[in-house]
């Protein structure tokens, strides 16, 4: 029964933590680091906040992946619509043809 309690418990943390937001994340990971290294936990709760510290270290990477996959897909639309500008600011006279 306790097994059972533990996962449930372990699915909501999970899905507790994918709704943060990368500085929520990186405040909760400060805050875990800060009690375990002053040794204020018990080592069964060390372990605990340890690994809820690696589930947000990976939304903090999900995070940051969606926003440089972003950035890309920003600076790809900014090149080629500096292309096009290019291409129209090189020959105005090919509009009138």
């Amino acid at each position: 029964m306790q097994l059972k309690t533990d996962i449930m418990a372990h699915k909501k943390q999970k899905n507790n933590i994918d709704k943060l937001s990368f500085e929520e994340a990186i405040k909760e990971l400060t805050d875990i680091v800060g009690k375990i290294e002053q040794g204020r936990i018990p080592l069964q709760d060390s372990l605990e906040q340890y690994e809820k510290g690696m589930a947000l270290i990976k939304q903090c990477r999900t995070i940051l992946q969606k926003a440089e996959e972003r950035i890309e897909k920003i600076t790809k639309e900014e090149q080629e619509d500096s292309k096009c500008d290019n291409r129209q600011e090189k020959d105005p006279d090919e509009l009138f043809k």
